[in-house]
Order: structure tokens, then sequence, then C-alpha cells
């Protein structure tokens, strides 16, 4: 307690001078700040550190340093760069990590590699979702590589490339989060560029390739390769003189090809070719040609709208689904026709403009409504065979003709239920019906069963309304009677409602009659064109009373009734 007393004795001042010197030490230590500490001690779990300017001796879990691949270079002397993360803790103790210090060291060369556009050395330690995670190999940084950035190429399999030193370019830092994204395809690119501008130099404007490959294509062209050293565009309009849509209608992948280069661009190292240009223009040639004349055409390409055909070579035609067949409704090509079949069709059109030549198949065939038409014209009877059915209607198969005619169910029988009736029916069963309607233009033909029988209403021809017949009672119900014809020329039902049955309402009762009665009816209606008769009992009787009358009867009856004589007198007086 005396160097206290007496601050200007020698001691003092040495006490001094060696509190000054260890605060200045300690002044120099900021919390954040890596420092570099001396291994003193290595036990099993811990590494003891000696830090100058601290008032103890830091730790080190030994787990830490082997996850950072340090264990063996750990001992004691050697120097080793930690994070000073709390100078003194609640416990009195200094917090230091090595994995934190080697991390942003790590990061620091990061960016100064991002600022300089420097490449670095990495390597890929596994996969993750789109893409794959490099180990920076200075620092043992982690990044993050797109799988479209792994390759200028598309790879299936990237196992060889797993834990090989690879370089990378620096291609996005998030400073804030501490996330980085490498590429190596932006390393093989511009280790290409050098080379693909030596390999674009050896082509001039008029120098033709042999044996490209298809390589793909798209909706503006088609993309071929040479040699297997660059890659070159044939646009959509430089494929062939005729209309394309698309180069999957030309080409198929992994075709070969010749291309004539017609242009050269050694700033976007691009090289333009043309298969047309190799070939003189077939339309020069299209003046051979007349419409509405048979030519052979060779077919070329099957599609799905149609085929793809050439008068000659390079001048191609589209033969489209719909001039293949003049019955089918949804007629297939590939179903028609092999590639490098030889067919015959007609030009229906020239378009020089448009360059387009348009071609039909059906038409070297005789229309078969033509045919129906001479030979079986509407009225005549031609035997089918049923193809198929439906709810309301049977399309029969008519004679040898690939014509499907239309029978309605009405069409079937003059009486019954249609609907039952067409129940009885089956595909395969053979029928004879008439033509009822053809319909060239539209590819419509109607035919009828019932038409080639003869027509109940025919024994009606000879009758008029007010005419008296006899029929017999079917059936009854609440709504009238069910009756037919004495006749066998008309096996039809016809219906007498309620209302006609008697002139008097009480005597107009269905349950009056049982079945089996023969009664006569007068004609009340009659149209045969519109298959319409009406039947009356009432009307028969009302024909009988008047009749009775005008026979029995006489002009001075019922002048003795009280106002007759009134009745005349208003209406001479309306007269005046």
């Amino acid at each position: 307690m005396e160097i206290y007393k007496e601050i200007k004795t020698p001691a003092a001042k040495e006490f001094e001078k060696l509190l000054n010197s260890q605060l200045s030490k300690t002044k120099n230590l900021v919390e954040g700040k890596i420092i570099d500490g001396k291994i003193t001690k290595i036990t099993d779990k811990f590494v003891f550190l000696f830090i100058e300017g601290l008032k103890s001796e830091p730790m080190l879990d030994v787990n830490e340093l082997k996850s950072m691949g340090m264990n063996e270079k750990a001992k004691v002397g050697e120097k080793i760069s930690v994070l000073l993360e709390r100078i003194e803790d609640r416990n009195g103790e200094v917090l230091v990590s090595a994995s934190k210090a080697q991390k942003i060291k790590g990061w620091d060369k990061l960016v100064e590699a991002y600022e300089k556009n420097e490449p670095i050395n990495g390597k890929i330690t596994s996969k993750c979702k789109g893409g794959v995670i490099v180990e920076h190999l200075d620092t043992g940084s982690l990044m993050f590589c797109p799988g479209s950035q792994i390759s200028d190429k598309p790879l299936k399999d990237i196992s060889h490339l797993i834990n090989e030193p690879l370089k990378f370019a620096l291609i996005k830092l998030d400073k804030i989060r501490g996330n980085a994204c490498v590429s190596r395809r932006q390393i093989i690119a511009s280790n290409k560029k050098g080379d693909k501008a030596k390999i674009v130099e050896k082509y001039k404007v008029g120098d033709v390739i042999k044996n490209a490959i298809v390589k793909g294509y798209s909706s503006f062209g088609c993309f071929f390769d040479v040699n297997s050293e660059l890659d070159v565009l044939v646009h959509l309009q430089e494929i062939s003189y005729s209309r394309v849509n698309h180069p999957e209608e030309i080409f198929n992948i992994g075709e070969k090809h010749d291309l004539l280069v017609i242009s050269v661009d050694k700033e976007k190292l691009q090289v333009g070719c043309s298969i047309k240009q190799l070939s003189p223009d077939p339309f020069e040639h299209i003046s051979n040609y007349e419409l509405n004349k048979k030519y052979k055409v060779k077919v070329v390409k099957l599609m799905d709208f149609g085929a793809f055909c050439e008068l000659e070579p390079g001048l191609s035609t589209l033969l489209h689904s719909s001039e293949l067949s003049w019955t089918k409704k949804n007629p297939s090509a590939k179903k028609m026709f092999k590639v490098g079949d030889e067919i015959e069709c007609v030009i229906t059109e020239i378009d020089k403009e448009k360059r387009r030549v348009a071609i039909s198949h059906r038409l070297t065939i005789e229309n078969p409504y033509h045919v129906l038409e001479k030979k079986h014209p509407v009225g005549s009877q031609i035997d089918g065979v049923i193809n198929s059915l439906n709810e309301y209607a049977i399309y029969i198969k008519l004679g040898n003709l690939d014509i499907d005619g239309f029978l309605h169910c009405n069409d079937l029988v003059y009486s019954g239920n249609p609907e039952e009736e067409l129940a009885k029916y089956k595909k395969g069963e053979k029928l004879k019906v008439k033509i009822l309607e053809i319909k060239t233009d539209q590819q419509k033909v109607r035919v009828g069963l019932k038409q080639t029988q003869k027509d109940p209403l025919s024994w009606f021809e000879n009758k008029k309304v007010n005419d008296t017949i006899t029929v017999k009672v079917i059936s009854s119900d609440n709504k009238g009677l069910i009756v037919s014809p004495e006749a066998e020329e008309c096996e039809m039902n016809f219906t007498i409602k309620k209302s006609q049955i008697a002139i008097n309402a009480a005597d107009a009762r269905p349950a009056r009659f049982v079945g089996g009665e023969r009664i006569d009816a007068a004609i009340s209606e009659l149209d045969i064109n519109k298959r319409k008769v009406s039947l009356s009992i009432k009307l028969l009787e009302e024909l009988q009373n008047k009749e009775a009358v005008s026979k029995f009867g006489s002009e001075a009856s019922g002048k003795n009734l009280p106002f007759s004589s009134l009745s005349d007198k208003l209406k001479k007086k309306t007269k005046e």
C-alpha cells in the first residue's frame, strides 16, 4: 500500500508503466475482429490459445477444428486465426470461434474475386434442389450452383464432376445474407468463345457445308450441328421454296443435309445457312403444270392434317386431309399412305405470289354421290347393310358404294311406336330401302324403309270428308276409343276422341264399349299428304239427323211456335 502513498517512487513509476502497456494492448482487442492466437495446450476436448492482451486463455472445441479439417494441423506453438466474439462473458471467460473466422476470411476472398471478375477454385460436394453445393477450395465456404449453370450442355449424370477440382465464376453475391451463387457454364463458354471465333473465321459466304446433322428446331428455323464444333441456324424462309409452317414438317432429328453459307457475323460469332438456295427455284417450272389435271406425286412426309408431296424434287405441295376422300369424315393420311408412295392427284390451285400449290386426291375418283344419283335416283330402291345405330336413327351402307344412308326411326313403319321398332334392328342386318333425298353438296342421303311398303292411308284416297266407314273397336280409355277400319288394305289404328263419341254428353262414355264392337263413324278430317285422318261418331249422328229432317220434315214445321212470327217481322224490319 506504500506504493500508492508515494507515486513518485521508482516502484510506482514501474507499476504505472506496466499498467499502461497492458491497457494499450487491451484497447487493440475489439469484439468481432479476427485475431491470431498461439496454441499453448491441447487436451482431449479443448485447445487452449494465448492471445496477448487478454487476461485469460480462450478455448476452442476440438470438434470445431475437426469439422474444419484442421485437427492434424493443431499443434502446440502453431498459430490459428479466430473471431473474438466476447472479451468476457457472464462467467468471465473469453469466447472465440475458428470456423466463423474462416468463413469471414473466405467471404472477403469471394468479394475480392467477384469485384475483380476472377474465377475461383471449388468442388461439387452434393446435390440439392435446383442445383448443387460447391465448396470453395481455399476457404471451405459453401456456394450454390444452379443446375442450368453446371455445363453448357444438358447433363443427365454429374457423378463424374463430384469432388473434382473445378473452376467457377461468381455470378451473384448477397452480402447481407452471406450467400454466393457460382457458374461453371460461364467458364466453359468463355473458354469456347476464343475457340469459336477461330472456327467462325473458317467459313465464308458461298461455302457449302456437307452432311450437317439436324440438332433441333423451333418455330423460326432449324438448328444444325456442323462437325461437332459449331451450331448453325437455317431460317424458316431458307428451308424450302415451298411454304413451310414448321421445320418438323420437313426434317427429322439426326438427318443429314448440305448447307450453303449465306451470312457470317464475327461479332456475334454466328453463321447463317440456307438449304433452298442449293437448288434452282422449282417455281420456275410451274408453268409446266396445269390446273384440274391429273399428275403423279410422291409422298414425302405424313402429318395429322394431311401429307406433303412432291410434284418434282424441291416442288412440295400439300395434300390436305379434306381432299383425301369423298365419304370419310376424318380421313387419316397416315392410314391411307406411306412415305415414298406415288399417288395420283389433281392440281386445284397454283398461287405464284404465295408460292403455293394445292392438290386433291379425291378428285381423281368419281364422286360416289354422283354415281348414286345416276344409278339410284330419288324414288328408287336399293339394298343396304346396317352400319351403325343410335337412339333415333339407323345408318345403312348403300349397295357397293362407300356411302351411309340416314334412316330416321319415323321412316321405319307407318304405325306403331318408332323407338320400339328401332330396337328390333341390329348391326349387319340387310334391308331394302327407298332413296328419299340426295344432297350431293352436303354429302347426305336420306332413305326410308316404310316407303318400300304400301301406305295404309292409300285406302282413303277414294274417300272424302263426311263419308261413313265401318270400324272395329280395339280398346277404350278415359280419352276415347282406339279403332281400326275393317279393311285389309288399311291395318292402322285411329283414335275417336271422347267428345266425338255421341251428340248427347250422357252417351259420350268410352266405358260403353268393351272392345270388339263393330260401329260406323264419319270422316271428320282427311289430309293424306299431311297423313292426318280424324273419325267421329258424333258427326255421323249429326249427318243422319240432318238427313232425316230433310227427308221427313216440312218447310212449315215450327211455324206454330210463339216467337216464329216475331222473328220474321224482325228480319223484315232489318232489311228495310
